[in-house]
C-alpha cells in the first residue's frame, strides 16, 4: 500500500499534502485523558507499552491522520545517563540539576534496557496501524535535552545552559556527545521495532550566535544522523530546529536530515526560495489559529498549502497542539486539507 508521507519524504508532490499534528496524542482528546488517569505518573505512562500504544493510535482512529507519532517524551534520555526525571502536576518536568563537574562523570547506561518499553510500544503500534499510515519515532535533540538537564526543568531563556557553553565548553561538548550517542541507540531501537520515519525535536534552537548554533545544534545533530547511518538505519529523518530563523538553511545543508519541520515564525516564501532545492518541508500552521477555528483556520490552511505547492510538503503545525483546542477544529482542518 502507498504511504503518502513516505512518498513526500522521497520527493513526491501529491495532489494534496499529507497531514499529522505534533502532540496529536494529547490532552485535547477525552480518550487520552481517560487512559492517562490510569497511570501513576507521567514517566510510568510513557513506559507502559499498552497504554502508550493506545494513545498513539487514538488520533488515527478519530481523524485518520496520515501518520502516527510515537507517544513518549523527549526527557526519557536523561534516564539513560543516570539522571532523575519526574513531572510535577501542573508544573511540568523536573530533573536533578547538572553541573560541569557532574558532566565529567556521566556515562551512558543500558539504553535498550532502560527504554526498552518504548521499543515495545513501537512494535505494538506498528502491528495495529492501518496499512496507509506511517509510524514516526522521535527523540529530543541534544541541545534541547541538555538545557532541561542543566536547568533542572523548563526555562524561558536557558540562562544556565547558555552560560555553561561559554564557561565550560569541554563539559558542554561532552554532554552533547553523550546525549547524541544515547539518542542514536534509542532511535536505532525504534527503527528496528517498526518506526518508518524518525524526527528530532530541537525546541530551543533559537536565539544564539552562529558559532554557538553550529556547536550545540548542528554538530550534535549531524553526530546522530551519522550514527544512525553507520548502524544501517536508512529511515528518513525530519529535523525541527524550532526558532532557528535563517539558520534553518545551514542546519539543512550540514546535518544530513532528510526533511525540515518549520515553525510558524519562519517566512514561508523565504523557506521555499532559500532552503535546499527539493528538500521536503513540513509545517507550519500557528497552533493558535487551530485554537481559533472558523474562517481564519480555513484561510491559513489554504495559504500554507498554496505557499508550499512547489515543494514536497507535509501539513503540520509550527509547534504542538495545545490542550484547549476544540476537537471540531481539528476535524475542520483535516477536512479542509482533504477537500
Amino acid at each position: 500500500m502507498t504511504k503518502i508521507i513516505l512518498d513526500v519524504l522521497n520527493g513526491v508532490r501529491p495532489k494534496r499534502p499529507p497531514v499529522w499534528l505534533m502532540r496529536q496524542a494529547g490532552r485535547y482528546l477525552p480518550e487520552y485523558r481517560q487512559v492517562r488517569a490510569t497511570a501513576k505518573n507521567f514517566i510510568d505512562f510513557c513506559l507502559s507499552p499498552e497504554k502508550a500504544a493506545a494513545v498513539t493510535l487514538q488520533p488515527i482512529d478519530r481523524f485518520g491522520f496520515d501518520a502516527a507519532i510515537l507517544f513518549a517524551d523527549i526527557l526519557l534520555i536523561p534516564m539513560t545517563l543516570g539522571r532523575k526525571v519526574w513531572f510535577e502536576p501542573g508544573e511540568g518536568p523536573r530533573l536533578d540539576t547538572l553541573t560541569a563537574d557532574d558532566i565529567r562523570t556521566l556515562e551512558i547506561g543500558s539504553v535498550e534496557d532502560i527504554l526498552g518499553p518504548v521499543g515495545e510500544t513501537v512494535s505494538i503500534v506498528s502491528g495495529r496501524l492501518p496499512g496507509t499510515t506511517t509510524l514516526i519515532g522521535f527523540a529530543g535533540s541534544p541541545w534541547t535535552v541538555a538545557t532541561y538537564m542543566i536547568e533542572g526543568g523548563g526555562s524561558k531563556d536557558r540562562w544556565n545552559a547558555r552560560r555553561m557553553y561559554w564557561q565550560h565548553p569541554e563539559a558542554m561538548a561532552r554532554l552533547l556527545d553523550l546525549i547524541a550517542d544515547s539518542t542514536v541507540r534509542y532511535l536505532v531501537m525504534q527503527a528496528r521495532a517498526g518506526a518508518e520515519v524518525l524526527k528530532l525535536f530541537d525546541s530551543w534552537a533559537e536565539g544564539m550566535p552562529p558559532q554557538m548554533f553550529n556547536d550545540v545544534v548542528i554538530r550534535p545533530t549531524k553526530r546522530i544522523i551519522d550514527g544512525l547511518r553507520a548502524a544501517g538505519i536508512d529511515q528518513p529523518v525530519i529535523g525541527f530546529p524550532k526558532g532557528a530563523g535563517i539558520s534553518y538553511r545551514r542546519y539543512a545543508e550540514q546535518t544530513g536530515v532528510t526533511a525540515l519541520a518549520l515553525d510558524h515564525g519562519l517566512d514561508a516564501d523565504w523557506a521555499v526560495n532559500n532552503l535546499p532545492e527539493g528538500m521536503p518541508l513540513q509545517g507550519q500552521l500557528d497552533p493558535a489559529v487551530l485554537g481559533a477555528g472558523g474562517q481564519a483556520l480555513d484561510a491559513e490552511t489554504d495559504r500554507i498549502i498554496s505557499a508550499f505547492e512547489s515543494r514536497p510538503h507535509i501539513f503540520n503545525l509550527g509547534h504542538g497542539i495545545t490542550p484547549d483546542v476544540p476537537i471540531e477544529h481539528v476535524q475542520q482542518l483535516v477536512e479542509r486539507i482533504r477537500g
